[in-house]
C-alpha cells in the first residue's frame, strides 16, 4: 500500500511541475463548450436545453487529450521498466495511474463543468445532477482511458488508435450520464441513470486495471 500510495504521489507531483497536460485539457474543455452557441445560436430554451449533453461531449473529448501520456512517457524514457520492478503487481501500478489521471483531469473537468453548465444555461437545480453524473462518468473514463492507452502502448499510431478504442467503449458512460443529467428538465427520476453509470464502474474497477496491467506486461517485455 506504501508503495501504490507513493507511485500516486508521484504522478500527483509530476502533473504540478509539468501542469501541461491538465490546462490542455481544461482549456480545450471550455473552448469546446464555447463554440456549441456560436453555432446553435444564441436561443437561452435551446442552450439550455442541449447544456448537459453539450458539457458531456466536451468531458469526454477532453479526458482523452492526456492519455497517449499516460504510460507513453514512462516507457519512452525507461522508467516503466522501473516501475515494474517496485514490487508492486502491473494492475496495482496500472490502477494507481488512473487514479491520479482522475485526479488531474477528471477532478478539474468536474470543477470547470460548473461555470460551463451555467454559461450554457443549466439551472441551478439540475447543476448537482450533472456534476453527479459527471464524478462517476469521469472516474469510468479515466478506467477505460488507462486500459486502452495499455492496450495500444508502444504500436505505431497509437495516438491515433487511442481515440478510435475508447469511444465505442465510452458510449454507455455517455448515454447513462446524459440521461441521468437530462431527469430534471424531463420531470424523471435520475435514480436508473446513476445506477447505470454505479453499474458501469463496478465492473470496471476489477476489469480495466486487469486488462491494463496486461497491456503493461506486453510493452515491457
Amino acid at each position: 500500500m506504501t508503495a501504490f500510495l507513493a507511485l500516486i504521489d508521484r504522478d500527483l507531483r509530476m502533473a504540478y511541475r509539468f501542469g501541461a497536460d491538465t490546462l490542455a485539457s481544461l482549456l480545450f474543455f471550455i473552448l469546446c463548450g464555447s463554440l456549441f452557441p456560436l453555432a446553435l445560436g444564441p436561443s437561452p430554451d435551446l442552450l439550455r436545453h442541449m447544456g448537459p449533453g453539450i458539457v458531456w461531449v466536451c468531458a469526454l473529448l477532453a479526458s482523452l487529450l492526456p492519455l497517449d501520456r499516460l504510460f507513453g512517457s514512462e516507457l519512452e524514457d525507461g522508467s516503466l521498466d522501473l516501475l515494474m520492478l517496485t514490487g508492486l503487481p502491473a494492475y496495482a501500478v496500472a490502477f494507481a495511474k488512473m487514479i491520479a489521471h482522475w485526479l488531474t483531469t477528471g477532478l478539474p473537468l468536474l470543477i470547470a463543468a460548473i461555470p460551463l453548465g451555467v454559461m450554457l444555461g443549466v439551472k441551478g437545480t439540475e447543476l448537482p445532477l450533472l456534476l453527479l453524473g459527471l464524478m462517476l462518468g469521469t472516474m469510468c473514463l479515466s478506467l477505460l482511458g488507462g486500459m486502452a492507452a495499455s492496450v495500444v502502448l508502444g504500436a505505431r499510431r497509437g495516438g491515433v488508435l487511442l481515440p478510435l478504442l475508447v469511444l465505442p467503449l465510452a458510449t454507455p458512460v455517455l448515454i447513462f450520464g446524459a440521461a441521468s443529467s437530462y431527469a430534471g428538465q424531463l420531470g424523471t427520476s435520475s435514480a436508473a441513470g446513476f445506477d447505470l453509470l454505479g453499474a458501469c464502474l463496478l465492473a470496471m474497477l476489477p476489469l480495466c486495471p486487469l486488462a491494463a496491467g496486461q497491456g503493461l506486461k506486453a510493452a515491457v517485455g
